[in-house]
Parts: C-alpha cells; sequence; structure tokens
C-alpha cells in the first residue's frame, strides 16, 4: 500500500542539521528528506483484539510537522521508533475485525484514540497511570508487545492515518455518530487536546483567560471553554490575521497580535512594573493563561502576566526552555502540563475526554467541519507541507490527507 514513510536515522539526522539552515526543503525533498512516498505492506491485525481500517481522512497536526523538520526536543525520543508512518488524526471505515472485537463492525465509519498504551500493548497488569484513567500519560510507552511510540503514528510497528490502512485496538475504536461527517470524525482528535487542557484548568464566569496561539488548538480551546458554558472574558493572542479571524468567529472576545503586558494591564487589570533588566512583570493579571506554542518567550511572558494564584496550561510542545522562575514563587502560580486526554468524572459518570468531544460534534455543541480548509492526496505530501509551512498567506486553518 501507499504510505508517508518518516525516517531519522542517526546519519540524515546530522546531515541536515547542516543543510536545513541554508534551506529547510532539505527536510522534505532531496535524498536526505525526512519524509517520501513508499510502498509498504499492508497492516495485519496485531491479535484478535485489533481492527483494520481504511482510511478515509487524516488531518496533519503540527507535532507531525515538527517531526519532519527535527524540531521536537530529544527527551521524547525514547518513546519513538523509526521509520514510522505519521499521522494519529483520522477516520476511516472498518474493513477488518479480530474475532474478540465487539464494539465495531465491518462498514462502520470509526474515529482512533490513538495511545499506544498497556491495554494496546497487552501489559497486564496495566501501569498506574492507565489504572487512574490516564491512558494517554501512560508508564510503558517503550515496553510491551510493539516498539517504542506514544501514539499510532510514532511507532515503526503500528503505522498511522498517512497510509491507505491503519489497525487499531479495540480499546481505541470510537464508532461515529450517525450525522457526523468524516472531516468532523478526523478533527475529534484536536478537539480532545483543547478540551481536556479546559478541563483541567475550567475558567470560571468572571475570569479573564488568555490563550496564546489561535491556531488549531486555541480555537479549540476557545471552542470548549464556550460548549462547556463558561461566560468567562478571552483574549487570543495570535498574529495571523486569517487564525486570528476564525478563533474570534469560535469565541474569542478579542484578538491581540502582540503586547501580552500591555494586555494584562488593559484587559486584565494588572500593575506592570519593570526589574532593572529584562521585561516588566505583572501584579494581578490574567486568572488563567493556556499556551499553545510552548516557546521560551511564551511561557515567560505567561508566568509574568498571570496573576497570584492562576494557573498556566503549556499544551504546545517545543524544545527545551529556560525558565525566569521567579513569577512561579513570586505569585504562588500553577504549572499543568497538557498532554492527550483521559477519563473525567463528568455529571453522569466517567467519561474519555475524545468521547466527550465526538459527543459535543454529533450533538452541534462545537463545530468544526469549517476548520479543515485544504485537503491533499498522499502523493502531494511536498505541498502540503508547505501550505503548513505558510498558513498564513494559504489562508489554511486545519489540512489533511485524503483518500476518498
Amino acid at each position: 500500500m501507499k504510505a508517508l514513510l518518516l525516517n531519522l536515522d542517526p546519519i540524515r539526522f546530522v546531515v541536515l542539521q547542516i543543510l536545513r539552515p541554508i534551506s529547510i526543503k532539505f527536510c522534505y525533498t532531496g535524498p536526505f528528506s525526512t519524509l517520501k512516498l513508499a510502498d509498504i505492506p499492508e497492516p495485519k491485525l496485531p491479535s484478535p483484539e485489533w481492527v483494520k481500517i481504511k482510511t478515509r481522512l487524516c488531518g496533519v497536526c503540527g507535532s507531525d510537522i515538527n517531526l519532519i523538520f527535527m524540531k521536537d526536543s530529544p527527551t521524547a525520543m525514547p518513546f519513538t521508533s523509526f521509520p514510522c508512518v505519521p499521522g494519529h488524526e483520522f477516520c476511516g471505515d472498518v474493513v477488518e475485525t479480530g474475532r474478540d472485537v465487539k464494539n465495531c463492525r465491518i462498514g462502520d465509519l470509526v474515529t482512533v484514540i490513538p495511545a499506544l498504551n498497556c491495554d494496546t500493548r497487552g501489559i497486564q497488569p496495566v501501569c498506574r497511570s492507565c489504572a487512574a484513567g490516564i491512558p494517554g500519560n501512560c508508564e510503558n510507552f517503550a515496553e510491551g508487545a510493539f516498539a517504542p511510540g506514544m501514539f499510532i503514528g510514532i511507532c515503526r510497528d503500528v503505522n498511522g492515518g498517512f497510509a491507505e490502512y491503519v489497525v487499531a485496538h479495540k480499546s481505541q475504536i470510537c464508532r461515529v455518530p450517525a450525522g457526523v461527517s468524516p472531516e468532523s470524525a478526523a478533527l475529534t482528535e484536536p478537539l480532545a487536546v483543547g478540551l481536556q487542557a479546559v478541563l483541567d484548568n475550567m475558567p470560571g464566569s468572571g475570569d479573564k483567560v488568555l490563550v496564546i496561539g489561535g491556531g488549531v488548538i486555541g480555537a479549540m480551546v476557545v471552542k470548549s471553554i464556550r460548549a462547556l458554558g463558561s461566560r468567562c472574558d478571552i483574549t487570543v493572542a495570535e498574529p495571523s490575521k486569517f487564525a486570528a479571524a476564525y478563533t474570534k468567529k469560535s469565541g474569542a472576545d478579542r484578538i491581540i497580535g502582540s503586547g501580552l503586558i500591555d494586555a494584562a494591564v488593559d484587559i486584565a487589570g494588572g500593575r506592570a512594573y519593570k526589574p532593572l533588566l529584562r521585561e516588566r512583570i505583572v501584579m494581578g493579571g490574567f486568572d488563567r493563561v493556556f499556551d499553545t506554542v510552548g516557546h521560551r518567550n511564551t511561557i515567560n511572558s505567561a508566568l509574568r502576566i498571570l496573576a497570584t494564584n492562576g494557573t498556566l496550561s503549556i499544551i504546545g510542545i517545543g524544545k527545551e526552555v529556560k525558565l525566569d522562575l521567579t513569577p512561579l514563587w513570586l505569585k504562588l502560580q500553577t504549572v499543568r502540563g497538557c498532554y492527550a486526554y483521559r477519563y473525567n468524572t463528568v455529571k453522569g459518570g466517567r467519561k474519555q475526554a475524545f468521547e466527550m468531544a465526538l459527543d459535543m460534534i454529533a450533538k452541534k455543541k462545537i463545530r468544526v467541519h469549517d476548520m479543515l480548509t485544504h485537503k491533499f492526496r498522499l502523493a502531494d505530501y511536498r505541498d502540503m507541507i508547505e501550505v503548513n509551512l505558510y498558513k498564513n498567506a494559504r489562508r489554511a486553518m486545519k489540512t489533511a490527507v485524503s483518500f476518498e
């Protein structure tokens, strides 16, 4: 079958460190490209608990782009294995089921919770995280039946959705409700990321909230806050006019292009003080901040503009950062890591955020299909990458590979 194969062997990595400053195109064109179109065998069911899916759509995540351009932190490398087929935001039709699968049938349109945790790896007893209902943060991402990989798409043994066929464990399968389009189903995963971040840092109706980054995840955070019923004041920092307009339409009260310190003063009522060196620090400021960028500058700024007892949720995944932790102790702040999604205690019981996200889409509490602005054939992956590099100029919000 046709697939996009990503490889980061040591020689390629070293050569691209030299070539990338000359042109980033070396990362996806030429003999040392990290990505290529390849013919690979169709996957077989690893056990009777697995399902085979014919892919319809697979969204392009920022983490996919980071891998292609080698921008991830080396700390995550023990939990990734190459060569791999990326793509973890996908939906498709069930074409084969193992004898122990009861939650779907051949012909069903499904989407997949991509984490390769204890259940999928055949590990018993399950780890503390999985037992606690946090399977997306499993302790066994490098153990069990498969090569290392936190989720489908970064494990050499379980290919992702940038391929014609995918396999998934029965615990990962979510049947797509009637009336939900494939476009919406493929965007369940990024919505679940934003939804979980909000559930872990839920704003009160009187809170002043800042979302740093108005791209896909930033918009999902805003949509989730509004769908959960909070009437808090939401400011989004986003320089791209195209993304800013979409995020404003998603429920933000206002968009700013820059000037986070000034925003904390003018919008959140803080008071700014100038130290002898470095940027001003704000007393008061925003009650909650969601950083979808995860850069050194955004995290340091977020701490400076976050109020006493405020919570900063870091959703963006970047390289190592150097932080001035003075605001952390000075203002008794909480910093939360955000990754994947888990089971949450909600009205009516305990529910996975991924399933909550799909239910919100089905009940039209959140609309996501309009976020998908560009579709590409698998063979046109270089065009897809370039659109993701220049989203504002190409008026792109979310892109996907389409097999339809």
